[in-house]
């Protein structure tokens, strides 16, 4: 891409910040130049995140209808999955499986408890109960 076919759109960052994207120069060279955005990528971050969305909000249905438990929305609403938790949690991945579902939940150790709020940044009672306010 030329420095004048740089996009120049809206990005997802807006004002904040620039891209930085490679460039040939005049001479064939590879250069960094700035994008304010492009409206393509733009939009299938917009795509993405409205993914993430969705499936926190059906997390956090199955938590209310006692489907599953709290961490499911909490492991949902970081991004994360059974396995990225297990690593942070050193557990083994079906654990945490079992900690997903209700039952499982009830089991925990106050210790566990911590663990996990700490993990997600919430206090143990918020961890329990995320939906009170």
């Amino acid at each position: 891409m030329k420095k004048e076919e740089i996009p120049q759109d809206e990005g997802a960052l807006g004002k904040i910040a620039k891209e930085v994207t490679y460039i040939v120069d005049e001479q064939g060279n590879y250069a960094t130049a700035q994008s304010t955005g492009w409206e393509v990528k733009t939009e299938a971050l917009n795509v993405a995140w409205h993914d993430v969305e969705e499936k926190i909000e059906t997390a956090k249905q199955k938590v209310l209808s006692g489907e599953a438990s709290p961490l499911l929305y909490f492991m949902e609403k970081k991004i994360m999955d059974p396995g990225i938790l297990a690593s942070y949690m050193g557990h083994w991945k079906w654990t945490i499986k079992k900690h997903l579902k209700p039952s499982g939940f009830q089991k925990l150790s106050e210790e566990n408890l911590k663990k996990y709020a700490a993990l997600f940044e919430v206090s143990v009672e918020e961890l329990k109960n995320p939906f009170n306010k």
